[in-house]
């Protein structure tokens, strides 16, 4: 079982490091209406929006297994869903609190990167400008089975140290970036993956909704 937790003991972050995709955006609705498209241009296993509940539960290299997508074909079908979201972004917007949540972490002085699969010019269409100003560092593009060279990327371009930076994101791929590169791995459960994914993985920290985030990083800032 994962707990939520609102305070540390050790000083605050100085950088919080976002996924976009089921963090940011609630985008999950619209990933799953297009499976079908995707298992009939691709030829991958025909899965339909119920029966991909189970998956999320599922890491994400096994999700991957599970819908019967080749490791081949990966790059193509990334590049392909990208095209297509950048056509329907008008269809996603950002979870409830998540503007909210952005203008805290600013006004806090703490500095923001978004880490996603998803392309730039699609994350900055659905966050508007506004909260796209608010975003120091971008990283887009990212393996589907790992994130941990763009958090390098990152942590390069910022000059802060991974035990500043807090890692937020609803999928086990950020949790495993966070490990892989030192960073503080927090853990999205409003995002599609279910708790139950990303407890065996042990984040440090997990939060239920973004006023959560807001909590936990006004009230370090204090304590630090």
């Amino acid at each position: 079982m994962i707990t939520t937790t609102t305070a540390m003991a050790e000083p605050g972050p100085r950088l919080v490091i976002f996924d976009f995709d089921g963090t940011l955006s609630d985008s999950g609705g619209w990933f799953l209406s297009i499976i079908d498209h995707l298992s009939d241009r691709y030829g991958i296993r025909r899965n339909g929006s119920t029966s991909c509940l189970p998956t999320r539960r599922m890491p994400t290299h096994e999700v991957i297994r599970h819908i019967g997508v080749p490791r081949w074909k990966l790059p193509f079908i990334a590049r392909y869903v990208r095209r297509l979201f950048g056509r329907h972004t008008h269809q996603v917007h950002l979870f409830e609190g998540v503007t909210e949540m952005l203008a805290a972490i600013e006004a806090a002085g703490i500095r923001i990167a978004v880490v996603t699969s998803n392309s730039e010019t699609n994350a900055r269409a659905v966050l508007g400008p506004d909260n796209a100003a608010r975003i120091s560092w971008w990283a887009c593009g990212a393996s589907l089975f790992g994130k941990a060279p763009k958090f390098r990327k990152v942590l390069k371009a910022s000059g802060i140290p991974p035990h500043q930076t807090l890692s937020i994101g609803d999928e086990t791929r950020d949790i495993d970036a966070a490990r892989a590169t030192g960073v503080r791995a927090g853990a999205a459960l409003w995002g599609y993956a279910s708790p139950e994914a990303l407890a065996h993985l042990d984040p440090d920290i997990a939060f239920a909704g973004p006023q959560a985030v807001v909590d936990h990083l006004t009230s370090a800032k204090v304590n630090g």
